[in-house]
């Protein structure tokens, strides 16, 4: 326990911002991170700690829990850390005859379940198939130089590095219509790679969260998912969010008009050119 817990989080907070996590804009359902054994939710940062590790269980549990359930982590599982607050009880500085009761905050180790074996999973409450949208997956096969999409995590991301795209699983989106916009969002990202579009040299995916170029980025990317979600007319079950998500992000730009006629512009040739439309005046 020699590690200061709020290094911990801010390390841990600073590392998922770093990665361009947007914890607002997330139309999938993980369930509330809580504990097995007691079936407690977390609350507060613990809540952000667990979410944002990637698992799509919500369930965690420590070493000890684990044993006591008759299971095993997995060998080479890295654990997560939550903190709470422990009531330390000390001498009064003031006076002797008295005590005083101390908060400090400790934390300790947790591991989802997907990083177990041996315990049996708790009832979930069953979700409908997912019913893939023919439009949508036209779209999504036929791009020109499409990314690697993978779906390994809980969380959704175009990582502009390994030019590849992370999924939560279909079934965890509230709809398939929703499936596909956070989709189209990431790959409309992806058109900005030096491969594709190169949008990424002067306004790059890579800058630091929360810049105004990184807020530009996200409007493109969202404007870029609605444009193709009205495509597959499927707008209507998404644009809402849409709207919510590009409004969060026009706070930050501080409202400025202009750049949503500058980001509906790059949206729109990056739908174009997921959808391999090309243009003879040297567009992309």
């Amino acid at each position: 326990m020699s590690a200061n817990p709020y290094d911990i989080i801010t390390d841990r907070i600073l590392s998922k911002l770093a990665e361009g996590i947007v914890p607002w804009h997330k139309p999938w359902e993980q369930g509330i991170p809580r504990n097995v054994m007691s079936k407690k939710a977390y609350r507060g940062v613990n809540v952000f700690l667990t979410a944002s590790a990637g698992f799509a269980s919500p369930y965690w549990l420590s070493f000890k829990q684990c044993k006591e359930l008759k299971g095993s982590v997995k060998a080479g599982s890295k654990g997560t850390a939550v903190v709470f607050w422990k009531r330390l009880t000390v001498p009064d500085r003031d006076n002797e005859d008295e005590t005083a009761i101390i908060p400090f905050l400790r934390y300790y180790t947790v591991f989802n379940l997907e990083q177990t074996t041996g315990i049996t999973v708790p009832d979930e409450p069953l979700k409908p198939a997912f019913e893939p949208i023919e439009q949508c997956e036209l779209i999504v096969h036929n791009m020109p130089l499409r990314p690697a999409i993978g779906h390994g995590e809980a969380r959704a991301y175009y990582r502009p590095r390994t030019d590849s795209i992370n999924m939560p699983s279909r079934q965890a989106f509230d709809g398939p219509e929703e499936y596909y916009s956070t989709l189209f969002h990431e790959l409309t990202h992806s058109t900005g790679h030096g491969d594709r579009m190169n949008r990424h040299k002067d306004q790059g995916a890579d800058c630091q969260f929360g810049s105004p170029d990184y807020s530009k980025e996200e409007l493109v990317a969202e404007m870029g998912a609605a444009f193709l979600c009205g495509v597959c007319q499927i707008e209507n079950k998404t644009i809402d969010n849409s709207a919510a998500y590009v409004a969060s992000w026009l706070k930050v730009l501080k409202g400025d008009p202009k750049l949503v006629v500058i980001a509906a512009a790059q949206a729109q040739r990056a739908a174009d050119y997921i959808q391999g439309i090309h243009y003879d005046d040297g567009r992309a």
